[in-house]
């Protein structure tokens, strides 16, 4: 906004001009508008509403306690479980180690910087060292990385919120190369963008960022992002084995590895971690590790607090993702007309 100047012109009519009048309400110059700022996302989310925001229950919770930090400082790290349909083979069987406390004394082994934090049994490659699973742990297909899109369909793509088409029309960026014709003709209530350079749509789907070709659609990897470590295919891994996203999203790896989870609480417990001097960040030694105390599903944790997210259907989501593609609060100069999913981070919070 432009600030209005006032140009006063002096007439001299004499060599000892009269002394200006005293201003008066009416002739004194107006003060300059004071510059005003759109809310900023944290501002925006800060005023969102109680009836905007959805609950986790304890049971979609993983708790994981790692030893003490050198300064006797506990470190606890919170991750939510992903939601059905998604990878609740992979869910499942986490829930079975957690109960089964499999993951009491093993360990962090792998800490590569940009990229992943890696835990669970530093002997599992060695079968005669290995810990032994609990029983009854499913191997899951590779095919259970995807879900059909008709699954969830119903729920992305209706606008109930009266946002969620606003939304759509600020993230998608059909100038992005890759943006296929199906993508650019996607419903006009769809929440998310048909620029993305992974997939043909992206969105949320129940507070969760997920990615479709409008045949499949599976949840992608974010900083946060908690996965499932495997072997080579056809190996998928159990979920003894888990990882969490502490760098630029690492999106290559979608449909590849199953996602199921996220950090909500206490990232900064591992992406602070000493990085891994050996081969893609695994330590070298016993004394590296960080060992893990407990690893234990919400319900069973004393005194764990009660979370919740902003809901990605409210109108209070749909004001933040706005304001995460357009900043137009006093620091920014320029919006940037568009954003990617993985810088649309959909805010938790405890519940006070």
């Amino acid at each position: 906004m432009k600030h209005p100047f006032l140009l006063s012109v002096a007439l001299l009519a004499s060599c000892n001009p009269a002394p200006a009048p005293a201003p008066t309400k009416e002739s004194a110059p107006a003060a300059s508008p004071a510059k005003t700022s759109a809310l900023a996302p944290t501002e925006i989310v800060a005023a969102a509403p109680a009836a905007d925001w959805a609950a986790i229950a304890p049971s979609d919770l993983l708790v994981m306690d790692l030893a003490p930090d050198a300064k006797g400082a506990a470190r606890r790290v919170v991750i939510q479980l992903l939601p059905a349909p998604f990878s609740q083979g992979w869910i499942g069987n986490i829930r079975k180690l957690a109960a089964a406390k499999w993951w009491d004394g093993t360990s962090v082994n792998r800490v590569q910087d940009g990229y992943v934090v890696q835990w669970g049994d530093p002997d599992g490659e060695d079968k005669a060292k290995a810990k032994p699973l609990p029983a009854g742990l499913k191997v899951v297909p590779a095919e259970d990385y995807e879900q059909a899109d008709a699954v969830i369909k119903s729920a992305r793509y209706r606008d109930r919120s009266g946002g969620a088409a606003y939304v759509y029309q600020v993230l998608r960026n059909l100038e992005i190369p890759g943006a296929s014709s199906k993508a650019k003709s996607a419903p006009p209530h769809t929440v998310g963008s048909a620029g993305d350079s992974y997939a043909a749509y992206v969105g949320w789907e129940s507070g969760w960022p997920v990615a479709s070709d409008f045949t499949k659609a599976w949840p992608i990897h974010c900083y946060g992002t908690v996965g499932v470590g495997r072997d080579y295919p056809p190996d998928t891994g159990s979920g003894a084995e888990l990882y969490a996203v502490i760098g630029q999203a690492p999106r290559q790896l979608d449909r590849n590895i199953a996602v199921v989870g996220r950090v909500i609480e206490g990232i900064e417990n591992l992406s602070s971690l000493p990085r891994g001097t050996g081969d893609i960040g695994f330590y070298k030694t016993a004394e590296e590790r960080t060992p893990i105390l407990s690893i234990r599903i919400g319900t069973d944790v004393p005194g764990l607090p009660r979370y919740e997210y902003l809901s990605t259907e409210s109108k209070s989501f749909a004001a933040y993702a706005d304001a995460r593609a357009n900043r137009r609060d006093a620091f920014y100069i320029k919006p940037a007309g568009g954003v990617d999913i993985c810088n649309v981070p959909v805010p938790v919070r405890r519940v006070k």
